[in-house]
């Protein structure tokens, strides 16, 4: 089979591991992923066979999400929920630090804290709609129709990359200058942690939970 022909987002479902790949060529899995990968990977400058040869490569053992919804949503507020308030936290101080001490150097990634703040902000008042509303309802078999705060959802999801991708313009793709202290050094990793985990909590209600109630 030439996967290179199969959606990106069908990719990303049926071949766990496949995200991490993606993120590596800058393929976009979880808000334009009903490209083929063909295309997706040229509009990337990519050789398609290189992100195929990548993704046919991964090793067994990569475990995929939860099957049943209860579970997939359980993941979901364990695995990402929880994680998104622990690492923004952390990713705040750090960047407010470094922003405090290297405010003169012209590397520095001044306007970073408030970014992260403003994420922070729209990310609890999205995850709390889920948490207090469309979960809930998701859980309940009785409950009326989803299909209404889902778009809510994917909108605002779309919303996030955008936020994610003005994130990698401020820390320049997560990479901090040279001579960069410690502290640097964790934020932007901190962050690139951030952008990997918003993205595959993304691809897994985008394409895997909410599929399920289309």
């Amino acid at each position: 089979m030439d996967i290179t022909q199969l959606p990106v987002s069908d990719l990303a479902v049926a071949r766990p591991g496949a995200t991490a790949v993606l993120r590596r060529f800058k393929i976009d899995y979880c808000g334009d992923g009903r490209k083929i990968l063909a295309d997706a990977a040229r509009t990337r400058g990519v050789d398609p066979r290189l992100v195929a040869e990548a993704i046919l490569s991964i090793e067994p053992g990569t475990q995929a999400a939860p099957t049943d919804t209860p579970s997939l949503i359980d993941h979901l507020l364990e695995r990402y929920h929880e994680t998104h308030r622990r690492q923004f936290a952390e990713a705040l101080g750090l960047a407010q630090r470094v922003e405090m001490v290297h405010g003169d150097n012209p590397d520095c990634p001044v306007g970073l804290s408030q970014h992260l703040a403003f994420m922070l902000d729209d990310l609890e008042m999205h995850q709390q709609k889920e948490e207090l509303m469309l979960f809930p309802m998701m859980r309940n078999s009785a409950a009326p129709s989803v299909g209404a705060p889902i778009a809510c959802m994917v909108a605002e999801h779309e919303d996030v990359i955008e936020q994610l991708n003005g994130l990698a313009r401020l820390t320049r793709d997560f990479t901090p200058p040279a001579k960069a202290c410690t502290t640097w050094r964790a934020l932007y990793a901190l962050c690139a942690e951030i952008d990997a985990d918003l993205r595959d909590h993304m691809h897994l209600e985008n394409n895997v939970l909410f599929k399920r109630f289309g």
